[in-house]
C-alpha cells in the first residue's frame, strides 16, 4: 500500500520502501514548482520501489513523466538509487554536491577487484581477524560489485545557492559527515501552519528525530588524505541549529520540531560516546577491538558481517576525532595501529 502525506504549501512526501532494511523506507518529497514536481531524494532502485514511487507520484496529483528536477541530500542508494529511472522517464535533471558526484563517478569508474582489495587492505590495518577478511580476498576475482550503478548527476548543488525551483525558495546547506557531500535544504518560505522559525528544511540523513546517522570515514582507494568526518558532522550539526527551522522533514522517521533541541542530543551523545572511547583506551586497542568493545544497538555476536564493516568504519571516525584533539594517539610501533588515550 502506498502511502503518501501532505505537508502543506505544496510539499508531499511518498514512503519508498527499502528492500530487507530495518529503516523500512526512504520519505521521498514531491515540491510543487512552477514548472512542475521537484524531487528531494528518489528512494532505491527496485523494481517494487519504483512502483511504490509511480503511485505515490499519482496519489500526489502528477506522475513520474511530469518531474522537473531531482536534487539528491547524499549519493547513498536509499536516496540517489531511482534518479536515473525518474530522469528517463521525464527527462528531469539530476543535482548533487560535487562531492558526492565525485564519489557517484569513482564508483562507475572504479574496477571492482580494486574496491575489494581497498577493503580487505583497510580492515586488515584496522586489526580485523583474518577470517573476517577472507571473503572478500575470495571475491577479488568478481567482475561485478553487488549494488547498483548510480546515477551521473547532471548539475552541482551549490552550497549557499538558491536551487531552480521556480517559484520556491530553496538553498542549499552543505552538511558533510554522513557523506563528504551530504546536503540540506532549507525551504525559506513561511511555514503553511504558521509554526514559529524560519521556514523549513529537508535534513536527508543528517538530522533525524530518533536515530543517529552513521558516521564512519570517507572511503576513496584513490586518495590517502586524513578526513575527519566526525568533525565534519558536529560543525554540520552546529550549523543547521542555527538556521532554527520551523520544521524539520528528514528523510526516515517522521517530521519534527525543534531542530536546536534535537541538535544538542546529537552532539551530547557523540560527546558521551567518546568520553567513552577514552575509557576503554587506558590499554591499547585496534579500531577493530574497539568496534567489538563499543555499545551498538545488538550484541557484537549478534551483529552481521556487512554491519560490522560499518561499525568499524564508524569507530575509526571516533578515533581520528580524538587524535585530531589530543586526546588520544597511536602507539608507536604497534602492528596493525593501536591506540591510546593520552
Amino acid at each position: 500500500m502506498t502511502k503518501t502525506f501532505d505537508h502543506g504549501g505544496g510539499v508531499r512526501s511518498v514512503q519508498v520502501p527499502i528492500p530487507d532494511n530495518p529503516l523500512g523506507h526512504t520519505l521521498v518529497y514531491v515540491v510543487d514548482t512552477g514548472r512542475g514536481p521537484v524531487l528531494v531524494d528518489t528512494g532505491w532502485d527496485d523494481p517494487a520501489s519504483w512502483d511504490v514511487l509511480v503511485a505515490g507520484l499519482a496519489a500526489c496529483g502528477t506522475g513520474a513523466s511530469e518531474v522537473y528536477g531531482v536534487v539528491v541530500t547524499h549519493h547513498h542508494p536509499d536516496h540517489h538509487g531511482l534518479s536515473a529511472r525518474v530522469r528517463e522517464a521525464s527527462g528531469a535533471w539530476v543535482a548533487m554536491h560535487e562531492a558526492d558526484a565525485a564519489i557517484v563517478r569513482r564508483a562507475r569508474e572504479t574496477r571492482p577487484e580494486r574496491w575489494y582489495a581497498y577493503m580487505a587492505d583497510k580492515l586488515a590495518a584496522a586489526g580485523a581477524p583474518e577470517e573476517h577478511i577472507a571473503p572478500l580476498r575470495a571475491a577479488r576475482g568478481r567482475r561485478t560489485l553487488p549494488g547498483l550503478s548510480p546515477a551521473l548527476p547532471d548539475r552541482d548543488v551549490v552550497p549557499g545557492e538558491l536551487l531552480d525551483l521556480p517559484g520556491r525558495r530553496l538553498r542549499a546547506v552543505w552538511t558533510p559527515g554522513h557523506t563528504p557531500g551530504h546536503v540540506c535544504l532549507h525551504l525559506e518560505e513561511d511555514h503553511p501552519a504558521r509554526l514559529a522559525g524560519r521556514g523549513r528544511l529537508f535534513s536527508g540523513d543528517h538530522l533525524l528525530p530518533e536515530i543517529t546517522p552513521h558516521i564512519g570515514l570517507y572511503e576513496d582507494p584513490d586518495d590517502a588524505t586524513v578526513t575527519d568526518p566526525l568533525g565534519d558532522y558536529l560543525d554540520s550539526l552546529e550549523r543547521v541549529g542555527r538556521l532554527t527551522p520551523a520544521e524539520v522533514l528528514p528523510a526516515h522517521q517522521y517530521a519534527f520540531t525543534d531542530a536546536p533541541g534535537r541538535v544538542r542530543q546529537l552532539l551530547d551523545h557523540h560527546e558521551q560516546r567518546l568520553a567513552g572511547l577514552l575509557a576503554l583506551l587506558r590499554e591499547p586497542l585496534t579500531p577493530w577491538q574497539l568496534a567489538e568493545r563499543m555499545e551498538w544497538n545488538r550484541p557484537w555476536a549478534d551483529i552481521p558481517y556487512g554491519s560490522r564493516n560499518i561499525a568499524v568504519s564508524e569507530a575509526e571516525s571516533h578515533m581520528r576525532r580524538l587524535v585530531k584533539q589530543g586526546r588520544a594517539e597511536p602507539l608507536a610501533g604497534s602492528e596493525p595501529v593501536a591506540y591510546v588515550a593520552v
